[in-house]
């Protein structure tokens, strides 16, 4: 979530969903919100009906559409240029909320002398290395702001990712800062993002993303009209923006539009993260991804920051702000996976954390998976044989492994791959060859097993289990418990150090049942943390200690289980709005986050009608509808002290975002993104049009993982793929399809998949509707049913007529109802922060009738009827 953390601190969601209703504007872009996110839709709704603006910008007409004010198409992948128009659009009206922003952002910064901007540079910024095909971030850096330690470069190296809260950039202490309050200096931020987006006109929008002046300028109001004192407008979105080749860059643009509008702190404000699944945000929270430890805190790189304790401190702690307890985050949380075992002599245990080597992501090891690198691989609640980029490539990879283990409550294709994969019915791979030896383990259902999981909100949500799981079925904490269980038996008795951290794992859960089930409170507890003494609970994350003497899973969690007897997260006493009582949202059950903002410098609140938080001068603390995200005690009179302070305290009582070192909100990321301080319009990595802006068409610092199994359309405008590709998800099935296929009341309501097209791309094609359509894109072929509506448009761009082609990417060979794989038409590539996948904009041809069993273009590429890109 670096769109989000870099820009205000976090990486989560910035508000609750009721607070929508609290909304004069909504904007609602990347999601049909109505249709995927039927619950927290009801509070748009509300919004609505309370006068509030709704806006939905999507190339389909959905039933979000149909419930909006305004309704704008777009071709896919152009989001930057419409989002960039509607902040070209604050600037250029003076629409800003000018006191938020000169006291809340860092709009006041100066830049240094020689940074330059992709204005200045067709399309780079500064420090582009061209041979290494990435940045050197320096030059992005505030003026006088102390030179990064160039001996250690673990953010920008190939490997690094971009979860944590500064990988990407190192963090940067502020130290004779220079900014000027005027915001008139040529090279302070708000001149020269003034300058940035200077060419993201009416005009510009119209030209690149198809909407008409006339539409884009009634959307542009509707939408920065909600704004100032009196108002406030949120954004909500989802993977329509997240899976793109510079999908970071593009929440970074709504992040810089509502700090502009003064919208983020506020109720009715904010930006909403969208979650596809119940725990999501919880597992970026307590991490399933390879480059961050709980709490966002860096995964250690190899030969970068991974040498001493000392060290990595050193490279990621700032003196201000609330990093500033980084050393007691990352000791607490040794001291909760080591326990005894972590003493200050063995730097707590720091040696036995794992090291990242290299491209561990998903599609890093499966890449390396089909070249023979990789021997075996769990997968548990994923299905990629069908559910992502580039499905031949992963199943045939599959049969390089020599285990395999599944874990699903159906045997998905994952798990049979080797048997009835379209690879073995077209003959491609035979059975007998595979030799994956393939272990499916039953798994509980969400009713079958207890715990907690932590939704769009930041809301932890404690579940009962409602019945026990048939058969042979166990709960994840029961399989993850009882592995770790047997190998750290197995590890016992060998005592070479590759096992010193194995067996120093404290793994002494309570088990009850004749399951021998976890005890999941007693995993909870210590994800809150204890005192190591007494094994007290932990109320706060400022009692974290640096010394070895509190424990703690993550410290963003401190405060769900506060003392013995009492689970916040299974609290069900809803008081307010916001829910307060009913579970617990991090930090310290804060619902709206950077609520120090909703009041102004001299602690206030900005209106009546939209006040929140705000100073009691008689208690001399916070008070108001929520739990402030800020030290209680501050008073918002306290001078900031950048020189020599420490903490929350030393950047004064009136910078609201306390985890970045300057305590404001970022509309220029000086550190931590590696494609740019400032968001920019790139194509995506296949398009059938050519950047408006600038000679460099696409992200260059994207890996488009280009190689024969992984081809690429000729770009822009290949002739043989002229249409643009989206992918999207139905209300009915849910992701891969491998929980919903096998329901017969939603096989029935989804029964085939199907590829909509509009009625002037049909008359082209030749397509009719009810009848077979064949999609190719230079990975694969694959059949559908056609769907001819107006809810898909063509879009004038350029003075040429652009047809779209959306797929529902739900259907796979297995399961009550059958359908081709649409991922199998996506390329695998990563988008440089996060390395996800770009699979709402691609290209693609359409023509009339099925596959006829040819459902891969890799013969056509070797004679020559597709190629790679050069």
């Amino acid at each position: 979530m670096p769109g989000l953390g870099t820009s205000f601190g976090r990486g989560g969601a910035t508000t609750a969903q009721q607070d929508l209703s609290n909304a004069d504007a909504i904007l609602i872009m990347g999601s049909s919100m109505a249709e995927n996110h039927p619950v927290a839709f009801q509070w748009v709704v509300a919004a609505r009906e309370r006068g509030a603006k709704i806006i939905h910008v999507d190339p389909r007409f959905t039933r979000t559409s149909a419930m909006a004010d305004i309704w704008v198409p777009l071709r896919a992948g152009s989001d930057i240029v419409f989002l960039g128009g509607l902040v070209n659009y604050v600037l250029s009206h003076n629409k800003d909320f000018r006191e938020y922003v000169t006291w809340y952002t860092n709009a006041s910064a100066m830049l240094r002398d020689d940074f330059k901007d992709t204005e200045d540079l067709d399309g780079f910024f500064s420090g582009w290395n061209e041979q290494e095909k990435r940045y050197d971030p320096e030059t992005w850096l505030y003026r006088s702001a102390p030179p990064k330690d160039t001996s250690e470069t673990p953010g920008h190296a190939e490997m690094g990712g971009g979860h944590a809260k500064d990988r990407g950039g190192e963090a940067q202490e502020i130290s004779n800062f220079e900014w000027d309050v005027s915001l008139q200096d040529p090279k302070c931020v708000f001149q020269v993002l003034k300058r940035h987006f200077a060419r993201y006109t009416p005009e510009m929008v119209e030209q690149s993303c198809g909407i008409s002046k006339e539409v884009f300028l009634k959307t542009a109001e509707a939408f920065t009209s909600a704004s100032g004192p009196d108002k406030t407008g949120a954004i909500c979105y989802a993977v329509g923006w997240t899976q793109h080749s510079k999908g970071v860059q593009i929440i970074r643009t709504a992040a810089i539009l509502q700090l502009l509008l003064g919208n983020i702190g506020r109720p009715g404000g904010g930006i909403l993260a969208l979650r596809g699944h119940a725990s999501i945000q919880g597992s970026t929270d307590i991490p399933t991804l390879y480059d961050i430890l709980p709490g966002y805190l860096p995964m250690p790189f190899f030969l970068a920051d991974a040498n001493t304790l000392q060290n990595y401190i050193k490279k990621h702690r700032v003196r201000l702000g609330v990093w500033s307890n980084f050393d007691a985050y990352i000791i607490s949380l040794l001291k909760a996976y080591y326990g005894d075992a972590a003493t200050k002599d063995n730097e707590f245990g720091f040696d036995w954390l794992p090291r990242v080597t290299g491209d561990h992501s998903h599609f890093g090891y499966w890449l390396d998976m089909a070249d023979g690198k990789m021997e075996g691989l769990f997968v548990m609640g994923q299905n990629p044989a069908v559910g992502a980029a580039n499905g031949r490539l992963e199943r045939t990879a599959l049969t390089r492994l020599k285990w395999l283990v599944v874990r699903d409550m159906v045997e998905t294709e994952t798990a049979s791959f080797w048997l009835d994969s379209p690879e073995v019915q077209r003959g491609e791979l035979r059975t007998e060859d595979i030799a994956t030896e393939v272990f499916l383990f039953p798994a509980a259902g969400t009713a079958e097993k207890a715990g907690t999981f932590t939704n769009t909100q930041r809301l932890l949500q404690f579940r009962e289990k409602a019945v026990d799981p048939p058969g042979d079925a166990r709960s994840d904490a029961w399989f993850i418990y009882h592995l770790g269980r047997r190998l750290k038996e197995k590890a016992k008795g060998d005592t070479r150090a590759r096992n010193a951290g194995l067996n120093a794992l404290t793994w002494d859960y309570p088990v009850e049942g004749k399951e021998q089930e976890p005890k999941i409170e007693v995993v909870l507890k210590e994800i809150n943390g204890w005192t190591v003494a007494d094994r007290k609970q932990i109320s706060h994350m400022q009692e974290l200690k640096n010394d070895g003497s509190t424990a703690c899973g993550a410290w963003i969690y401190c405060g769900v289980y506060p003392e013995e007897g009492r689970n916040r997260a299974d609290e069900r006493n809803p008081r307010d709005l916001l829910g307060h009582g009913w579970g617990f949202a991090w930090p310290n059950d804060c619902r709206i986050i950077y609520n120090r903002a909703s009041a102004d410098p001299d602690g206030k609140p900005w209106s009546e009608r939209k006040k929140l938080i705000w100073w009691d001068a008689e208690k001399k603390e916070w008070t108001g509808l929520d739990n402030a995200d800020y030290k209680k005690d501050l008073a918002p009179d306290t001078p900031d002290d950048f020189d020599t302070g420490i903490g929350v305290v030393g950047l004064g009582g009136a910078r609201p975002f306390t985890l970045h070192p300057d305590g404001v909100g970022w509309i220029y990321v000086p550190s931590g993104l590696k494609d740019g301080p400032l968001p920019t319009h790139y194509e995506p990595l296949e398009s059938p049009v050519a950047n408006p802006l600038y000679k460099q068409n696409t992200d260059p610092a994207a890996n488009k993982k280009n190689r024969p199994d992984n081809l690429y359309a000729n770009s822009p405008g290949d002739p043989r793929f002229p249409y643009v590709l989206t992918t999207y998800r139905l209300t009915e099935h849910h992701t891969a399809g491998g929980m919903s296929r096998t329901l017969s009341h939603l096989a029935e309501l989804q029964p085939e998949l199907f590829t909509e097209i509009s009625p002037e791309l049909a008359r082209e094609a030749g397509l009719q509707h009810g009848g077979w359509a064949t999609i190719s894109t230079p990975r694969a072929s694959i059949e559908a049913r056609v769907l001819v509506t107006r809810r898909l448009r063509p879009l004038w761009i350029g003075g040429e007529r652009i047809h779209q082609v959306g797929l529902p990417y739900h259907w796979g060979y297995k399961g009550r109802v059958k359908g081709d794989v649409a991922n199998d038409l996506v390329a695998i590539n990563e988008e440089p922060n996060v390395r996800i996948m770009e699979t709402k904009a691609m290209v693609c041809n359409i023509r009339s009738g099925r596959t006829n069993g040819i459902r891969t273009t890799a013969d056509s590429v070797r004679e020559g009827t597709a190629s790679a890109m050069p």
